[in-house]
């Protein structure tokens, strides 16, 4: 399935401009292709304010987000996936928000097998156990 971070973050980033607020992206900077000032990146992520004014060439698209902004007054071409985006917000009103849980590249593979794979999904509050394999002769 096609991810539907793209779509969200363009829905909110119109949504939280046309009420005339700031929109600000939360963004793991550890995702592969997240091309960011590494000197403002803290705990593995980096919080970008996108609103008209504070910067240039915003490109909002499925594969990429892309534009220029300042950082310590140096320009910096600032793009990162749609995955890599944790969570967008109003900086005025952080209730208005939308977080994102991190997807994994699809390189790296699921956490778990799907629902009603072969390790079975929790109920009842119990906590999960990765699969196992096991050598059977």
């Amino acid at each position: 399935m096609i991810p539907g971070h793209p779509y969200l973050v363009r829905a909110m980033y119109e949504w939280i401009t046309d009420n005339g607020l700031t929109p600000h992206v939360v963004v793991d900077a550890t995702h592969p292709g997240v091309g960011v000032p590494g000197e403002y990146v803290q705990e593995g992520r980096i919080v970008l304010n996108i609103s008209p004014t504070a910067v240039q060439g915003l490109s909002l698209t499925n594969e990429s987000i892309d534009f220029q902004a300042r950082f310590g007054g140096r320009s910096v071409h600032v793009h990162f996936p749609p995955t890599a985006a944790l969570g967008i917000y109003a900086s005025e009103k952080p209730e208005m928000q939308m977080a994102f849980p991190r997807e994994k590249p699809a390189d790296e593979g699921p956490d778990h097998p799907p629902e009603g794979g072969p390790a079975g999904g929790s109920k009842g509050g119990k906590a999960e156990k990765r699969p196992s394999l096991k050598v059977v002769k």
